[in-house]
């Protein structure tokens, strides 16, 4: 007889992806746990990441619910399991949804979708709706949301990305119309987001902050969101008449008094990626889960008899895996003598000979590298033979998620084995009987009889006892490094103002580049034919540039000056005004404090501290100041104020310059003042940094036409070339704006990598969203990487670091791998 189960339950969804979902269905979780709640939460789709902040929110582990891994009728016994039967009781289950309400699978008319989910399991369902750029639209939106699947309860709205009282009452008296309640009002906080990578969100487990940030969400969430209303709703959810899943037993190939077989399960920081259950299945049959961290242990658990390497991101943390000499030893030894394994994704490019050219395990003859394509879908495979886990014909249903090809090709047959998988799309993966390695993750609890007999096998194989590779001295150590050059001359540093000193000066023959802050791809085609056809015969004139840049940020042409660079505005804003008390906020770029110097005038410095992040605190500025420069993301820092934070500096008489150089480099431009019109505010931005075009002098001033008008009465003629006009239309163009989507992507994974591994070293390194890193891996650093063979930014000339710092531009992985192998050895 079917059960019927008792368990309050809401659906966290949205219109669309980026409403703020994961945060708000986190710090619901979070809030909800603080109150005393028990909380389970689950994820609808395939995602492994949000159910890691799921973990961190309740304390229990985070589960996934997808139709298509699973079956639809696992999904309420599944959702009952985790929430009632594994661990205590929870009062009530989170279920946070995927893209927008109605978005599944292509082609599968909502399968597999947030709706499909909800229906399964009868859930009532309450909408996160981005409300940053409409007011009473959004009640219309919601309504129709409401109406479009009558199987498909939405009780309520949360507001969130509100940007004033009266931009959230506005919204709040349209939703009145709808019936629909408003259960809660957020405003945004970048504080409280989690960095952003080159796969999606960087997991809970790769964050020393997210437990911070944590609190500071739950607060949030606690004080604007009607948590009484909210369980309210949550209990109007039916009972659910299902039976709980529960994982096999052991086979009949396990009698009683045998001993368990020792499963080694990768984990750590850089193998992230796994199922909840598959665990319990492992368990359940069993079997003895021991898990090791490929990037710290030396050895493999002792007794291991069967391997599970899962997804992650094995290419982000190379650099700390390929280190690991002796665990790299241990599993091509383990893989050599048949002990049966297990490896999904991030497994399969750890089991390669290398990654982005890394050293890895080399128990496969491929070689993995990063592409600029994203493989992500849903994927139904059938087993070619049989292998470890399936029988020749078994069909299984997974998903595929990475920006990684194997070389060379996964091929058809093998003279000792054959593909993992096959479908339309071809091959994916190797296979053995021994050995399973495939691009495709699977949900072992849709498919238990992989399980079944991944145990069987580890069952017949021999105890594995730990045993240790030889470890490299550090004489017999080999990293490749760049020619090296000499050290700038300290009597030549000595001689230069550290206020003008530039990270072009740190450059030279044979070093590798990490001190000049441009874009390190080869420009677009039609940047450099615009460049060519630029009219050199002729004046320049800076009028079309100008209508270029103001459609670009839809401002009116009255509201642009186009400079020669950065540099030119700030010599332009120095001299506009008999500044009485200008204040630069640092650190930050000095070419300000230079301009301001060669005017006369007198400049005060407010120094934020690495023990408050850098933040801007805009209560420390002097009332009486008149002009107040800063960055954002400011440079070297990449710290990015949020944009109502940088609005507390405005007064009446005060000028704002904010200085958005780097500003294009972040994908959406968050925080960005430059598209709306704000008394008192001058925007400075460059095309230098991202399009790699550093000596056409390409920049400009947006701001209110009265303060632009002064500035252009100042401006020397023609300063402005020929060339730097053309790079102004060219780059206000729609190709253009997506190829900086393009970029800004491509840094932003660039980046993960820089950072992953200076996490790994233990670096400490301020974290941004910038294409540059501020470090700190202590004094001398500087010297000894030019001495290596790479040029780094010199942090002692900007007021408020010393030489402790570095600023590291964001390059290519492997240009970031180098260095990081450079700067592990220099710090042992």
């Amino acid at each position: 007889m079917t059960s019927s189960h008792v368990l309050p339950r809401l659906v966290i969804a949205a219109p669309a992806s980026g409403h703020g979902k994961t945060t708000v269905a986190t710090g619901l979780m979070a809030a909800l746990s603080r109150a005393g709640h028990v909380v389970s939460g689950h994820k609808v789709g395939p995602d492994y990441i949000d159910p890691g902040y799921h973990a961190l929110a309740t304390g229990r582990p985070g589960r996934n619910l997808d139709p298509h891994l699973v079956g639809e009728d696992r999904l309420g016994p599944l959702l009952v399991h985790g929430a009632l039967h594994a661990g205590p009781p929870a009062d009530v289950a989170i279920v946070e949804g995927v893209m927008g309400l109605h978005d599944g699978q292509i082609g599968g008319d909502g399968f597999s979708s947030t709706a499909h989910v909800a229906r399964l399991t009868q859930s009532p369902v309450v909408l996160v709706v981005d409300v940053s750029h409409a007011s009473r639209s959004i009640a219309a939106m919601v309504q129709g949301m409401v109406g479009f699947d009558p199987h498909v309860r939405v009780v309520g709205v949360i507001l969130n990305k509100v940007g004033s009282q009266r931009h959230g009452d506005e919204v709040c008296r349209a939703m009145e119309q709808t019936g629909v309640p408003v259960l809660g009002v957020l405003h945004r906080d970048d504080a409280v987001v989690a960095p952003s990578r080159h796969l999606g969100l960087v997991p809970a487990a790769e964050r020393s902050d997210a437990a911070d940030a944590l609190d500071r969400l739950a607060h949030a969430i606690g004080r604007t969101i009607d948590l009484p209303q909210l369980m309210s709703l949550a209990r109007s959810a039916p009972d659910l008449a299902v039976d709980a899943w529960s994982p096999p037993g052991p086979t009949a190939e396990a009698p009683r008094g045998t001993e368990r077989p020792v499963v080694a399960v990768a984990g750590g920081r850089a193998f992230t990626f796994r199922y909840t259950e598959t665990t319990e299945l492992l368990a359940s049959l069993g079997c003895d889960v021991a898990v090791f961290d490929p990037l710290e242990d030396a050895s493999l658990p002792d007794g291991t008899r069967a391997l599970y390497l899962g997804g992650g991101f094995p290419e982000v943390h190379a650099a700390g895996l390929s280190a690991n000499e002796p665990l790299r030893h241990a599993l091509r030894e383990a893989v050599a003598a048949g002990v049966p394994t297990y490896a999904e994704c991030a497994g399969l490019l750890y089991l390669c000979r290398s990654v982005d050219g890394a050293p890895m395990v080399g128990a496969i003859d491929a070689q993995a590298t990063m592409t600029p394509r994203l493989t992500l879908a849903y994927r139904s495979w059938v087993s070619p033979a049989d292998t470890l886990v399936a029988p020749a014909g078994a069909r299984v249903t997974g998903h595929e998620f990475h920006r990684t090809t194997v070389t060379p090709g996964i091929p058809h047959e093998q003279d000792e084995g054959s593909a993992a998988w096959t479908g339309p799309q071809g091959p994916a993966g190797f296979a053995t009987a021994r050995l399973h390695a495939s691009y495709l993750h699977t949900h072992w609890a849709g498919h238990p009889q992989m399980a079944e007999r991944f145990v069987a096998a580890a069952r017949n194989t021999p105890v594995r006892r730990s045993t240790l590779a030889p470890t490299a001295s550090a004489a017999s150590r080999h990293v490749e490094h760049p020619t090296r050059a000499p050290e700038v001359a300290d009597g030549d540093r000595a001689a230069t103002d550290p206020l003008r000193w530039h990270g072009d000066r740190e450059v030279g023959p044979s070093l590798v580049d990490l001190a000049v802050n441009t874009y390190d791809g080869a420009r677009p085609d039609w940047l450099e034919e615009a460049l060519a056809a630029a009219d050199v015969g002729s004046y320049p004139d800076p009028t079309p540039g100008e209508h270029a840049l103001a459609r670009r940020h839809g401002r009116r042409p009255a509201e642009v000056l186009a400079t020669a660079g950065a540099a030119e505005a700030f010599a332009l804003v120095a001299g506009l005004r008999p500044w009485r008390c200008p204040v630069v906020v640092h650190p930050q770029f000095t070419e300000p404090d230079v301009a301001l110097a060669r005017e006369g005038h007198q400049v005060r410095h407010v120094v934020s501290s690495p023990g408050s992040g850098f933040r801007l605190e805009p209560d420390r500025v002097p009332e009486e100041a008149d002009l107040v420069v800063l960055g954002n993301p400011t440079n070297p820092t990449g710290v990015l104020h949020p944009a109502r934070t940088i609005d507390e500096l405005r007064r009446p008489g005060r000028l704002v310059v904010v200085d958005e150089a780097f500003m294009d480099g972040l994908a959406g431009e968050p925080q960005s003042l430059a598209d709306a019109p704000r008394p008192g505010v001058l925007v400075v931005r460059s095309l230098t940094k991202l399009w790699s075009i550093p000596g056409v002098r390409a920049g400009y001033v947006l701001g209110d036409a009265d303060t632009v008008a002064a500035l252009r009465a100042r401006q020397t003629p023609w300063s402005v070339s020929a060339a730097a006009v053309a790079a102004m239309i060219a780059c206000s163009s729609e190709r253009a704006l997506a190829e900086t989507a393009v970029r800004a992507t491509a840094l932003a994974r660039n980046r993960a990598v820089l950072t992953d591994g200076l996490t790994e070293l233990g670096v400490p390194h301020v974290d941004g969203p910038a294409p540059f890193v501020l470090a700190r891996p202590g004094p001398g650093m500087h010297t000894r990487l030019r001495t290596a063979g790479f040029a780094t930014r010199r942090a002692d000339t900007f007021p408020g670091l010393d030489d402790s710092w570095l600023r590291l531009s964001v390059r290519r992985p492997d240009v970031a791998r180098k260095l990081l192998a450079t700067l592990r050895m220099e710090l042992t």
